[in-house]
């Protein structure tokens, strides 16, 4: 997994309420185990008309959102069925952080097992954040995962809640078993005790 310690990047928006797991990436798309080639899918149906040709009046498709890493999405972000598959699908586009006033658990939980910070914003801070990007589309925003803190292009800081466990895996860049992993010495040692005994 790799690590995320700060970010700087430019914002899609997307600021629509419950948007739900099946629109982020449909069902057709979840028999594949592998982690890459998902991106092509993500918000398939909302990107493509019915023949495969992009919507040009849809975020995605505008080449500046290729280049985004922050998605902005609205309240409730990740209803829905509990796809793993989401967050690869929002990682493999080129998303290191999904920006909401709120997500759904399962997919706040999956998004952080795969390094991806699902980033909550109180909904006048969000507000806020989305009239700086109207106004000016190609404003960045930055992350700080360590001070948990997010500056706005008007130069506010803001901070955001995170579990401590969470955060420690973003940022050395593991998961859940690496970081059981590096506690490998520790428990062979303890093992070779018990063993004595």
């Amino acid at each position: 997994m790799q690590k995320l310690t700060t970010l700087t990047s430019t914002v899609v928006l997307l600021p629509i309420d419950n948007i739900d797991t099946d629109q982020v990436i449909p069902a057709r798309f979840l028999k594949t185990t592998e982690k890459t080639g998902l991106g092509e899918h993500l918000f398939e149906d909302w990107r493509y008309d019915a023949d495969g040709s992009p919507k040009p009046d849809f975020v995605l498709n505008r080449p500046e959102s290729k280049r985004s890493a922050v998605l902005l999405a609205g309240a409730n972000f990740g209803i829905g069925s509990s796809r793993e598959h989401a967050p690869w699908a929002l990682m493999d586009y080129g998303f290191r952080a999904v920006i909401a006033p709120s997500f759904a658990d399962i997919l706040r939980s999956n998004s952080l097992k795969n390094g991806l910070l699902p980033l909550i914003l109180e909904p006048a801070v969000h507000l806020r954040l989305l009239e700086q990007i109207e106004e000016i589309p190609a404003a960045q925003v930055s992350i700080d995962l360590a001070s948990q803190e997010l500056t706005l292009p008007s130069g506010e800081k803001v901070g955001f809640p995170i579990d401590p466990f969470s955060k420690t895996c973003l940022l050395n860049g593991t998961d859940e078993l690496g970081y059981l992993l590096g506690f490998e010495p520790q428990i062979i040692a303890y093992e070779q005790r018990l063993g004595e005994k």
